[in-house]
């Protein structure tokens, strides 16, 4: 099983377990940034070297002994389920990705054909009812995590604690557990925590947001999108994100989080 999606410093000052659509371009450039001095240039996904990362083969026996020594701080970033799920919609499902095609070939139109939902026509930019479509989105994001069935669940949509969990599982250890929310702050405590070869400034930072302009603006609020059925859902699909991460269920409105994070619980449970 080993690491997937842990990303190391070619200096091995810091170690990070990312979750999709939390802050994680950011985060990686962040990374680069400290070990060269300069931002990998283009979306750091695509980064092949100048950073160690368990999709790369060479840079395994490096991850799995600098995780499992535990001697390199270790972090992930986690967001409320509520957005996340949102920007997945608008961002991979209406959106035209990197490559100008469709995310995964046939997913979109088997949603348009299976559940109903539309995405604002061929390039995302023409009116549809978000609030319809996303919701149907929702069930459809529910059969696979509860059914795998029309197909396994995305690395985008399944649950934060399940990204979280597989660095424990094998044998790992978070110092640091922070919210995109409060976004300075949680990487300011792991920039504190490791020396780098590059002082990185946090107020002087971009942020890499690789998916904006992707897919169609969010036409309403966000409790707007969670009527009873669709929180229902919710639920049944993020209990744990919203439990451990300490995230508002009751109020969709509130994207903020409502305690600290308990460390100790988190390698509990998901150990």
């Amino acid at each position: 099983m080993g690491f997937p999606g842990t990303w190391m410093t070619v200096n091995e000052s810091v170690i990070y377990r990312v979750v999709p659509k939390c802050a994680c371009s950011t985060i990686g450039q962040i990374m680069f940034y400290s070990d060269h001095g300069e931002f990998f240039d283009g979306d750091i996904h695509d980064a092949e070297d100048g950073i160690h990362k368990w999709a790369i083969e060479s840079s395994q026996q490096l991850i799995t002994k600098a995780v499992k020594g535990r001697e390199v701080y270790s972090f992930t970033c986690v967001r409320n389920p509520y957005t996340r799920v949102l920007s997945s919609f608008f961002d991979k499902i209406c959106g035209i990705q990197r490559n100008g095609k469709r995310y995964r070939g046939k997913l979109v139109p088997l949603l348009i054909q299976k559940y109903g939902i539309e995405v604002g026509g061929p390039d995302g930019t023409e009116e549809f009812d978000q609030i319809e479509s996303f919701r149907r989105f929702l069930l459809f994001v529910r059969d696979t995590i509860r059914f795998r069935k029309p197909m396994d669940p995305d690395i985008h949509w399944s649950a934060t604690s399940g990204h979280v969990s597989t660095f424990i599982a094998n044998g790992g250890r978070y110092n640091h557990i922070f919210w995109t929310e409060d976004f300075n702050a949680g990487m300011q405590t792991v920039l504190d925590n490791i020396e780098t070869p590059h002082q990185v400034d946090l107020a002087k930072i971009p942020r890499f947001n690789e998916s904006e302009g992707h897919g169609p603006k969010r036409a309403h609020p966000v409790e707007d999108y969670f009527d009873d059925l669709s929180r229902h859902l919710m639920w049944e699909i993020y209990h744990r994100d919203f439990k451990l991460f300490r995230y508002d269920f009751d109020n969709p409105a509130n994207k903020m989080p409502t305690g600290e994070i308990d460390l100790d619980e988190i390698h509990a449970k998901l150990g």
